[in-house]
């Protein structure tokens, strides 16, 4: 089955930024297709995540986080559909978090940041290695974000939820 890797905090802020498009032709040996500018890989070919890890590691111009995940998962996801019975407001972003394990903190959720006044952002699940959430477009809403890692015990990287979607075209269409 196809794996998917997310790489964590490349081009935000300026910070860590190259072209995900070109790393996904220097590793077309994998047959992988890139996805938006966040660093997300649909990996085609059978390949164990460490033969994937050590390939990133091998072209990526910078060290940074990985998460992977099996196609599958993805697709399990996407049948769960877990935003259908939640509406959104057009400041709002559907988000799905990739934590780089399965991590033993499990906080009790729902869960409103900050926890008094508006809330920026709202975890409202999680299942095994993904949270879903919604928050809202403002600019303290990154350090919240920033806190997930805490507030689960594992790094973590963040896709809107349209992210996720597309992946998952890409992976019906293998």
């Amino acid at each position: 089955m196809a794996l998917v890797a997310f790489l964590r905090g490349i081009n935000v802020g300026g910070h860590k930024t190259f072209r995900p498009s070109l790393l996904a032709l220097e590793l077309r040996e994998l047959d992988v297709e890139n996805i938006g500018a966040a660093g997300t890989l649909v990996v085609r070919k059978p390949v164990s995540r460490a033969r994937l890890l050590a390939a990133l590691r091998g072209k990526l111009p910078f060290e940074t986080k990985v998460m992977i995940c099996e196609g599958r998962e993805l697709l399990r996801l996407e049948q769960k559909n877990p935003f259908a019975a939640v509406p959104v407001e057009p400041d709002q972003v559907r988000f799905v978090s990739i934590l780089e394990r399965n991590a033993s903190l499990r906080p009790s959720l729902p869960l409103a940041l900050p926890p008094a006044g508006e809330w920026l952002l709202r975890i409202l699940a999680r299942d095994r290695q993904f949270v879903f959430g919604i928050y809202r477009r403002r600019m303290k809403t990154i350090g919240y974000l920033g806190r997930l890692d805490q507030i689960f015990g594992a790094p973590a990287t963040t896709r809107n939820w349209n992210t996720i979607a597309a992946a998952v075209k890409r992976l019906k269409n293998e």
